[in-house]
């Protein structure tokens, strides 16, 4: 995954901290927490024993991530934060490093619980030969023991957010302890996950993020000694975006790129209950961003690609780009049933792959946010659209029993124009599904429209930049 924060000063850090794991040979630097001087690093502890040595990390198949964090604390003060991946020689805790996200106590706990117990059945299971006919159950047995034991483990995980909120693993992965729902092994002891817990844990504004590989080269050869790399996406894209409140896909100085999710406001609205929205969540990680950052929006219900401006000179940029109908952007949706309306028929009234939608709406003031059809005072919403596929539907959620997969390419970007394009029978007749609007919901349903690739001209380097989000549903 992208990196969510600048990695140039962190960067520099980490490579002072190469220089003392080759010179020092050792982690142990000093015994609190490092900030200010750089890295901690001024003062060797002289109980340097094996448990700390660098030596483990070069054994075959031992090289680790490390990581650096550098913020700043309410005084403005900068703090620097070093980590490693998981445990280092069975060690969770070591002087000078940012500590796990679980009780250490509680979980040596669960280990000395269920170990004894896993121990005496593998020794039965070498005991058998493949041909017993006892080996499967015990093999069956010692599996459901191990998963038992891992989930109570991760139990014990506490995830502290941005916004101040503490989340375990049922919050962040929903039915997290049925069988296909299981977090990789691993997730949550990343070095950017201990990291920024660590950081919003004590209220520090994180700056920049680093990370490096340490050691000998892993199996498979996918991280090699000295190297620096991003947050993985096995385990760190599912919980960042829990702890961040954002799921970032690009960041710079400039501008930031974030993938929305579903029934989350793009900018906030009236009422303290309509404050949680992407841009107070960008202010709340990006601290020095302007006032206003939006430059488009999307819709609560949907989902997908959002960029935002974190300079001023980026806002006009971006904002002209929009203005002149210079963004490229699609979309895919689907719809409740086959399309029905004029625009999915020729001239003969054969059913047609794709076109275009021209059609006028304007607000209904008597019924907000509402738009209706108006030839004469509505302005001109242009889409093109493509077909996809047909879907098959639960008969209790759609009862034309089939759903309808959209492409649609926006050339304007007007209020609820995919959402009305899509429904009015004079577009394609049906409203996506899950629409509440203009269709129907649900309870716990959401609207199927996310925005899946948006194209623009970057407003510092002038790159065209492409950015693209796979549909969730």
């Amino acid at each position: 995954m992208f990196p969510p924060f600048p990695t140039e000063l962190a960067k520099k850090y980490c490579q002072i901290l190469i220089q003392f794991l080759d010179s020092k040979k050792c982690l142990n630097f000093n015994k609190g927490i490092c900030q200010e001087d750089i890295l901690g690093t001024n003062q060797i502890n002289s109980n340097c024993t094996n448990n700390y040595s660098t030596d483990y990390v070069f054994c075959p198949g031992q090289g680790q991530m490390f990581g650096v964090l550098v913020c700043k604390n309410i005084n403005e003060k900068i703090v620097i934060l070093k980590a490693f991946s998981g445990q280092y020689n069975s060690k969770w805790i070591i002087p000078g490093w940012v500590p796990p996200l679980l009780d250490v106590d509680l979980y040596n706990q669960v280990v000395s619980t269920y170990d004894k117990s896993i121990k005496n059945l593998t020794n039965k299971i070498n005991s058998f030969t493949k041909e017993d006919s006892i080996l499967k159950e015990l093999q069956q047995k010692r599996k459901e023991l191990s998963r038992q034991a891992l989930k109570e483990i991760y139990n014990l995980y506490q995830f502290h957010c941005a916004d101040g909120k503490i989340l375990g693993f049922r919050e962040i992965l929903k039915g997290f302890e049925n069988e296909n729902k299981m977090p990789p092994t691993g997730t949550g002891d990343c070095c950017t996950t201990k990291l920024l817990n660590y950081a919003f844990q004590n209220q520090l504004i994180p700056l920049s993020l680093c990370e490096f590989f340490y050691g000998s080269p892993t199996a498979s050869k996918k991280r090699s000694h000295k190297s620096f790399y991003p947050p993985c996406d096995e385990k760190c894209s599912l919980v960042l975006p829990f702890m961040l409140g954002l799921k970032i896909e690009y960041q710079d100085e400039h501008i930031v790129v974030v993938d929305k999710p579903a029934n989350l406001l793009s900018v906030p609205g009236r009422g303290e209950d309509k404050q949680d929205c992407i841009v107070n969540r960008l202010k709340t990680l990006f601290p020095n961003c302007i006032v206003q950052p939006s430059v488009h929006r999307l819709d609560m219900d949907t989902s997908g690609l959002l960029v935002l401006a974190l300079t001023e000179k980026a806002h006009r940029f971006l904002s002209e780009q929009f203005m002149n109908g210079t963004v490229y952007k699609e979309y895919e949706a689907l719809l409740r049933g086959k399309p029905c309306g004029k625009a999915a028929f020729d001239n003969e009234k054969k059913s047609i792959n794709y076109g275009t939608i021209k059609l006028p709406f304007r607000l209904d003031i008597e019924n907000r946010p509402y738009q209706i059809y108006d030839k004469e005072k509505g302005k001109i919403g242009i889409t093109d659209w493509v077909f996809m596929e047909y879907k098959k539907c639960p008969k209790e959620i759609c009862h034309e029993k089939v759903l309808t997969r959209i492409k649609f390419i926006p050339k304007t970007g007007r209020t609820h124009q995919l959402r009305l394009h899509s429904m009015h029978p004079e577009g394609l007749g049906i409203p996506i599904q899950g629409d509440r609007l203009y269709g129907s919901r649900l309870e716990g349903e959401r609207m199927m429209l996310h925005a899946t690739k948006l194209k623009f001209i970057h407003p510092e380097t002038l790159e065209l930049l492409t950015f693209k989000s796979p549909s969730p549903f």
